[in-house]
């Protein structure tokens, strides 16, 4: 609508200086556009650069992409009535196609779909240092993929564009969830030659090869191809490229960020504030995020950790052996310290709801990714980078893909190196309440260290939607669950009325 009242008062004053509508066509020689730029690898560099800070973004890792996918498992409650409305629709399975937050995600990941197109088609024109152009372009792929696996994963067939858009008729009709698919095996097998095993120094942060292993292996256990997922996770453990950090704690807080579990992760820091940008763009320097604020015991506290997600830790009054130490790492309860041991937390200082734990009403509320732990400011942008992929679930990856191609002992022996790192140290299977006798005992095993390992990391929903297609559940874990319509997203309404090649009878089922 913008775009319409500044073209005709464009066209107004053409008119009202009698100036040919030719001078319309004219390029703007101080404007940089494609057709001039992209010509050097430095230039390719800065074009992937921005699909970085897409990913840094508002619309995705700064706020809204962790919401939806936090929202989209059994994870997570509402903190109280300051759970704003949109969120609240996605956490109860009320959303329609109208719903902001995941119109944001959608809007994120496409920009970054974009912004990945142009650098990977312009690429191989940049010819003054062809092996950087190459790695470049392999993270640029990268980027695509991840965008386009949260787009399978959560809104199903989909426009799929392998090259960027120049013009408003470029609009893509959608593609079958097999296409997708096909792409992102496709480019993450070709790209992994052109990935470092790591980078170092201002390059942190950047896409791996064991980067692009991981997200492989992802893909291939979303279609249930578990012995092609186990292909890519043998050979990351393999690599020695990356180890299990002694603490837990360390993959979530800000001092021990590209550790030596870390695969993947959108750096942030305590420079200047919030980039509000959608697009990650910005006149300064703004590197803060916002999930501390947001889910922190002291701030916003807009989700806390669900019922069922806390009872299932291992914990002493439900007559286990020993009490998951992970309880406490992930969570904060009324009478823990923070901020370095000089606070204790108090109820008074805790908005909100309660949950039930060990037959008690009590105020729990998230500790992974919160600042708490050095500091006591109550709305608090943190720097705490964003671990998308971690060793730890490539080791849990492959216990369940060992499971699935009938080698249960060798997933018995993965489970148990998740267990016996150094600041968890769980007894190892099998266990009085987790025997690992047969197939089923495995995987009930392995459904409750992924979930008690990787709490609230944006993991849950997709294992939710695998295990529930491939009728792994002996309960549906989402209460509002309806058959033939939650499994998707709706599609976002402005996609539907701003793409000449969809139409409402694109729609996902239900909506």
């Amino acid at each position: 609508m913008k775009s319409t009242y500044w073209t005709t008062g464009i066209v107004a004053m053409g008119l009202f200086f009698g100036c040919s509508t030719s001078s319309l066509d004219k390029v703007n020689p101080n404007q940089v556009i494609t057709d001039n730029y992209y010509k050097t690898s430095d230039e390719l560099l800065k074009g992937v650069n921005s699909v970085y800070a897409i990913w840094q973004s508002a619309n995705l890792t700064g706020r809204e992409w962790f919401f939806l996918n936090d929202l989209r498992s059994d994870d997570v409650a509402t903190g109280g009535g300051q759970l704003e409305a949109p969120r609240s629709q996605i956490l109860i399975g009320a959303q329609n196609p109208t719903n902001a937050v995941a119109f944001s995600v959608w809007n994120g990941l496409y920009r970054a779909i974009h912004r990945a197109n142009v650098v990977i088609d312009n690429g191989a024109s940049v010819k003054d240092n062809p092996t950087l152009a190459k790695r470049i372009v392999a993270e640029a792929k990268f980027l695509r993929a991840l965008s386009y696996f949260d787009l399978v994963t959560n809104w199903g067939a989909v426009p799929l564009y392998a090259d960027y858009v120049t013009n408003v008729d470029g609009t893509k009709p959608k593609a079958s969830v097999d296409e997708i698919y096909t792409l992102l095996t496709t480019d993450l097998l070709a790209i992994q030659a052109d990935l470092p095993a790591t980078f170092s120094g201002a390059d942190l942060g950047r896409s791996t090869k064991g980067a692009a292993q991981s997200l492989l292996a992802r893909v291939y256990m979303q279609k249930g191809d578990y012995a092609s997922a186990k292909t890519q996770l043998q050979s990351i453990i393999s690599s020695g490229t990356y180890k299990l950090t002694d603490e837990y704690m360390d993959n979530f807080i800000e001092e021990t960020e590209f550790n030596s579990e870390s695969i993947f992760e959108i750096g942030f820091s305590l420079v200047g504030g919030f980039n509000w940008d959608a697009d990650g763009n910005d006149n300064g320097a703004n590197e803060n995020m916002t999930r501390s604020q947001e889910y922190s015991a002291i701030g916003w506290r807009n989700l806390i950790p669900s019922e069922n997600l806390v009872a299932e830790y291992e914990h002493t009054a439900k007559g286990d052996a020993k009490t998951d130490p992970r309880l406490k790492y992930n969570f904060y309860f009324i009478g823990d310290t923070y901020n370095n041991g000089l606070n204790t937390l108090m109820d008074s200082q805790v908005q909100g709801n309660t949950i039930l734990f060990n037959g008690v009403a009590q105020k729990v509320s998230w500790r992974k990714y919160t600042a708490m732990y050095k500091n006591n400011e109550t709305f608090y942008t943190s720097g705490i980078n964003m671990r998308l992929i971690r060793y730890a679930e490539v080791l849990l990856m492959m216990a369940e893909a060992e499971n699935e191609t009938g080698n249960t002992a060798n997933a018995i022996t993965l489970l148990n190196q998740i267990r016996a790192r150094k600041s968890v140290a769980m007894p190892a299977y099998p266990t009085a309440k987790f025997p690992v006798n047969s197939k089923d005992e495995v995987l009930r095993a392995i459904m409750h260290e992924k979930r008690v390992e990787q709490a609230g990391e944006q993991i849950r929903n997709r294992d939710i939607l695998r295990w529930r297609a491939q009728n792994k559940f002996k309960a549906e874990p989402l209460s509002y669950f309806v058959k033939g319509k939650q499994e998707l997203l709706p599609i976002p309404q402005q996609e539907l009325d701003n793409n000449s090649k969809l139409s409402q009878k694109d729609q996902n089922p239900g909506y």
